[in-house]
């Protein structure tokens, strides 16, 4: 009877209950997560930045370029998979959601193994390219040994976890596996970091996430043996499918979203190989100014991440007129939140940066970043909810143009181009310029989508949203 009632809520949730309703119980424990989880990566700044040491500082802005590599990971098998598993609860085939569910956590585990084992061989020179130098390259290949050589699984793991248990309708306790994680590392960071301490420095912020990290999957595996009988998220290597339909599907959506990860490690990279032309400070300070924007902007992500789940279920199900609503109640909401966070940080941008490092220099040129990476804030939030929809969708061709319009064609050239403009802080501003034009692209592009959707669909499968 249980088990029934779970279904029942579930099915009411997607199809029936009022958008705000709907969008709230599923985007805000993810928003929630969403935060928590920048704090956590806020803290390795913050804690390793109590050592007023630039040199420390640099290795955990250059090793968040390898990370990134490491979300693209999580984003092939956790949109992926998602996407494909909601689209097929939404059409009621349930063994396609369960072999798309072990399918894309056994190709998360396969990735992660080789991504550990080739940075394990090649480090040196891949963190060389990156922008490393001899006086910050030790301290850096110190974090990365713990997040990424034996990290990698257990990372890509608990993410992937979490958007297969969200993509069910539990956001909830999808949200409480990565916030358990997050919250252990605050906690094991300056344990490990500081000298009061072990006095680890930046290799400490590692061994704190990676023990974070799988405690995390430690969860995902609590939960799944509990939800046993009522969950299709499941491990069994039976229900691997490497089929078109299943791996095809998962792909189609998972690469080009890793592709856009890709993208974003690229421009990154090149964003810190010119900020090294101008010295350690200014490294430092564009990675915690980089990361103190990231935290308004992981709304954006949580809602779009959450909210997911309802547009898959509602595309598989043929109900668009659901699905766009869903849209955009939650686009209004995200960016009228992110205009009025944005305008407020930005009057504070110096003490904010103040409060990771006591170093002057490094507040100064971080207050001039950080307000420039604001002035994009609200454009992403648009930019990646219609990411949200093309993943949900399956169109992951769609997913692909947006990054490369975002990264290749916009963001990188302005990068090159407005360096030369204002040399050291112009390079803070191709991130805006970009956002702004693939806007307006954004707008066009879902517009179309929604409306041809809606002409082509049957009067009688269109439900009653505005309840």
């Amino acid at each position: 009877m249980k088990n029934k009632t779970a279904e029942v809520d579930k099915i009411y949730l997607f199809e029936e209950m009022p958008i705000p309703q709907a969008v709230a119980k599923l985007a805000l424990p993810a928003v929630i997560a969403s935060m928590v989880t920048v704090l956590y990566n806020l803290a390795d700044t913050m804690f390793v930045g109590m050592l007023n040491d630039p040199v420390e500082v640099s290795a955990i802005t250059i090793s968040s370029t390898i990370s990134l590599l490491l979300i693209g990971v999580t984003n092939l098998c956790g949109a992926g998979g998602s996407s494909v598993l909601g689209r097929a609860l939404g059409r009621r085939d349930y063994e396609a959601a369960k072999k798309s569910s072990a399918t894309s956590i056994w190709l998360g585990i396969v990735i992660a193994l080789i991504y550990s084992v080739v940075f394990a061989t090649f480090d040196t020179r891949i963190l060389t390219a990156l922008g490393a130098t001899e006086e910050n390259i030790t301290p850096t290949e110190n974090y990365l040994f713990w997040t990424v050589i034996l990290g990698a699984i257990p990372y890509v793991l608990h993410i992937t976890l979490s958007y297969l248990v969200r993509t069910e309708g539990d956001s909830l306790r999808a949200s409480i596996g990565t916030m358990t994680g997050c919250i252990l590392n605050i906690i094991l960071d300056p344990i490990f970091v500081l000298d009061f301490g072990l006095g680890m420095g930046a290799a400490g912020a590692g061994c704190a996430t990676f023990i974070s990290n799988c405690v995390a999957c430690i969860y995902y595996f609590v939960v799944i043996a509990r939800k046993k009988g009522h969950t299709f998220v499941n491990f069994l290597p039976k229900h691997i499918d490497i089929s078109k339909p299943v791996l095809g599907d998962i792909c189609s959506v998972g690469i080009p979203a890793a592709i856009q990860n890709f993208l974003n490690v690229l421009s990154m990279g090149l964003l810190n190989l010119l900020a090294a032309g101008y010295g350690t400070d200014v490294v430092a300070a564009i990675g915690i100014a980089y990361k103190i924007h990231m935290v308004p902007f992981q709304v954006t992500f949580g809602a779009s991440s959450g909210v997911m789940a309802l547009f898959s279920y509602n595309y598989g199900s043929r109900n668009y007129r659901r699905a766009k609503e869903a849209f955009r109640f939650t686009t209004v909401i995200s960016v009228g939140f992110m205009v009025v966070v944005s305008a407020i940080m930005m009057i504070f941008a110096g003490g904010i940066v103040g409060a990771f490092i006591k170093d002057g220099a490094v507040i100064g040129h971080g207050e001039i970043f950080l307000k420039a990476f604001l002035i994009a804030l609200p454009f992403q939030c648009l930019d990646f909810m219609g990411v949200g929809i093309y993943q949900a969708f399956g169109k992951g061709h769609l997913a692909l143009f947006a990054a490369v319009i975002r990264k290749i064609i916009l963001e990188i050239s302005f990068l090159l181009i407005l360096e030369k403009l204002w040399p050291c802080y112009g390079i803070s501003l191709a991130q805006p310029a970009a956002e702004v034009v693939l806007c307006i692209i954004t707008v066009i592009v879902v517009g179309r989508i929604f409306h041809r959707l809606e002409s082509e669909s049957a009067p009688s499968v269109v439900s009653d949203t505005t309840k």
